[in-house]
């Protein structure tokens, strides 16, 4: 009984905005149904509590009226709604139509990173997009994590093999480009990270963070160290010299190349890593002996390793810290997660491939089954057998989020057709012929099944939807199942008969019958009844290596072929001149959307380019005015701000900005005016996984 009598009810809820994964607890109006309060759950043994303010924003998105809510077709400049039959009908009419008269390549997909934050999706979507059988498949991963994933397969036989820092127990944590303060972790599922290295500090650990910007993260630090944008590499294997020349490596038996990374890694010393990215000789050596010398550590690198020239090189290093340290499979440095449904084990994910297929304009390898999207546009406005002709998107906004977003704009409107699983018109949506909006995270039943196996303690967690679906709305994965089978039905090239039997009663199946079905048929053996209960605590991470090695014979192959041909590269690569670009996310903005949300955008902007003192009065900028930033593909004009934060020589644009387009559905697009930081990133510079370079961007700077 809440205030003035009013009855108030408490449900269990999740947040899964974000790999954070926090467990909430919502006290809702029981005559009406209305969230009046939204906390961290503290009986949640994953996150113990704790929630940012993304979470509490949860409502509002559930709330927005700018969400769609039912289907929309476009009749020329204007958006009509339309029935679920109409819509999803039009949809299959335009995808058939593509394959049946040019092939099944003609079709593109691309999928948002919220995806992989929706059970639905990871269920059905998959499924969906295989369906098809289109080499022209892409997602987020390939602008964010493809170099860690394609390492995973490559030294440990599968891409989600990915060895977490115990950070509960670590006396030693390394860390290069991340930013956790503000993400909670990113392939690292770590909720309450500022509360957890507290921990850490009691129990006499240090954190060393490396970054060419003084983030939350680096003013929180032990030790902070500026770095050169695209420089990891250097850094890193200068590390791993050491290691090996100094005779501190201390490897698992159960490795094999070992003596191919010494040969490699030779060249690569202190000094040459000093010239390349600003740190000092001595404290690269001195951070190498002090990583050896701890009872426990753990290095981990993440965006800003990732999405540079060199990010498979980079992440290799990282890993390489790791092992030869001894603290790959030890309680306090990287372990890999057993969650209570194995997606690895269970192959629920595929191991992954590398270049079984190439891209038909530039010639790029696919990974997994999916091609860089730093080429999606090239696929689209290239002429000839194979062009794409169709797209369908499922929550994602490439315009906004993937290399070059002004041409892929361009490219999109000269489609012939366009459908998006999606609730905004966004910057890529707008070009939809049709929308098809599903529910809100509040109202579907949620269970990680991938950061369940990224987190940092293994737990298990069901939550069932807060609210019912809305008469006359459709959950995702119920719209996957009716574009399949539709679709399906339209085709002229059928498959067998029985194949397609197996696929309908496969979709038909909802995402909680499948996490049950898991459940049950895992170790330990658990069901969606026991945990709506309450979340189930399975325990520390546990050494388990080599026999949840992936490769055929169980051992870790240090020194992939992939990786040591890219040293040739690496070995051209010069110290950056002029100013270069990285990207900066925030803990209360999601990627490319949230952004009308208010509770989130209040406050300081958070838009523009921050830049350093010394570099505005070398070039004669004033702090707060409006200068333009060029780089080899296009420019933006923003606002600039001074900070002491950031390294000489480097500036920084936020991620997910530039939201002024015409058509696009969102009331504070005015107020937040910014600029799209990809309208600035070359599609045409990648790294050898194909992966997206956002940081260390060549840009000019100048008064307007």
């Amino acid at each position: 009984m809440g205030v003035y009598g009013v009855r108030m009810v408490e449900k269990r809820g999740v947040c899964n905005l974000c790999e954070a994964i926090c467990g909430l607890v919502f006290t809702l109006d029981d005559d009406t149904g209305a969230i009046t309060a939204v906390r961290g759950d503290p009986d949640d043994p994953l996150s113990r509590g704790h929630l940012c303010p993304k979470a509490v924003a949860l409502q509002d998105v559930h709330e927005d009226p700018d969400r769609l809510r039912r289907p929309v077709r476009r009749h020329g400049d204007t958006w009509v709604e339309v029935s679920w039959d109409e819509a999803l009908d039009a949809v299959a009419d335009g995808l058939a139509r593509a394959v049946n008269d040019h092939g099944r390549d003609a079709l593109a997909i691309y999928l948002g990173n919220p995806n992989v934050h929706s059970l639905g999706s990871l269920t059905h979507g998959t499924a969906m997009a295989k369906s098809f059988r289109t080499r022209n498949k892409f997602s987020a991963t390939s602008v964010d994590q493809l170099p860690a994933q394609m390492l995973a397969y490559l030294m440990y036989g599968h891409q989600l093999l990915l060895p977490i820092p115990d950070l509960d127990r670590t006396q030693h944590f390394l860390v290069f480009g991340a930013n956790p303060m503000a993400s909670n972790g990113s392939l690292m599922t770590v909720p309450d990270f500022p509360t957890r290295l507290r921990e850490l500090h009691r129990r006499g650990g240090r954190m060393v963070v490396v970054d060419p910007r003084r983030t939350e993260t680096a003013r929180v630090a032990d030790e902070h160290h500026f770095v050169r944008p695209g420089s990891d590499a250097f850094v890193l294997l200068a590390m791993v010299q050491v290691l090996l020349a100094e005779d501190l490596a201390t490897p698992p038996a159960y490795v094999d190349g070992l003596d191919a990374v010494r040969a490699a890694v030779a060249p690569y010393t202190p000094e040459r890593a000093a010239a390349m990215s600003g740190l000092d000789a001595d404290d690269v050596r001195r951070m190498a002996r002090e990583l050896a010398a701890a009872p426990s550590a753990a290095v981990y690198g993440r965006v800003g390793v990732s999405t540079q020239e060199f990010g498979l090189v980079s992440t290799w290093a990282v890993q390489l810290l790791n092992l030869l340290t001894g603290n790959l499979d030890r309680p306090g440095g990287v372990m890999l997660t057993k969650p209570a449904v194995d997606v690895v084990g269970r192959s629920f994910v595929g191991r992954g491939h590398h270049d079984l297929w190439r891209s038909r304009v530039r010639g790029l390898p696919e990974f997994g089954g999916e091609l860089p999207v730093a080429t999606l546009a090239d696929e689209i406005l290239a002429p000839g057998e194979g062009q794409v002709r169709a797209l369908l998107t499922v929550a994602g906004n490439p315009v906004s989020s993937t290399p070059d977003g002004s041409r892929l704009d361009e490219a999109l409107a000269g489609l012939d057709f366009l459908a998006a699983v999606d609730i905004y018109v966004n910057e890529t949506t707008r070009h939809a012929d049709v929308i098809l909006p599903p529910t809100s995270a509040l109202e579907r039943d949620h269970y990680d099944l991938v950061f369940h196996a990224l987190a940092v303690r293994n737990t298990a967690r069901f939550t069932p939807a807060l609210f019912d679906k809305p008469d006359g709305a459709m959950h995702d994965w119920e719209i996957f199942r009716e574009i399949v089978l539709r679709t399906q039905r339209r085709l002229r090239t059928k498959r067998p008969l029985r194949r397609r039997l197996v696929q309908a009663a496969r979709m038909r199946l909802s995402p909680t019958r499948v996490v049950d079905l898991l459940l049950r048929t895992s170790s330990p053996r658990l069901s969606v009844a026991r945990l709506r209960k309450g979340p189930v605590d399975l325990g520390p991470l546990q050494p388990c290596l080599p026999d949840r090695l992936m490769t055929e014979d169980k051992r870790v192959r240090v020194a992939p072929a992939e990786v040591l041909a890219d040293l040739s590269r690496l070995e051209s690569a010069r110290a950056p001149q002029g100013l270069v670009l990285v990207g900066r996310r925030h803990q209360r903005d999601n990627n490319s959307w949230m952004h009308n949300t208010t509770r989130l955008t209040k406050g300081r902007p958070r838009h523009r380019l921050l830049m350093h003192p010394h570099d505005l009065a070398a070039h004669e900028i004033a702090d707060g005015s409006v200068v333009q930033v060029k780089s080899a593909v296009g420019a933006v004009a923003v606002e600039v701000q001074a900070s002491e934060d950031m390294m000489p020589g480097v500036v920084s644009l936020p991620h997910g900005y530039g939201h002024a387009r015409d058509g696009v559905r969102m009331r504070n697009a005015v107020d937040l005016p910014g600029a799209s930081v990809n309208d600035l990133t070359d599609p045409s510079v990648l790294d050898v996984s194909g992966n997206a370079v956002l940081s260390g961007v060549p840009v000019t700077v100048t008064p307007t």
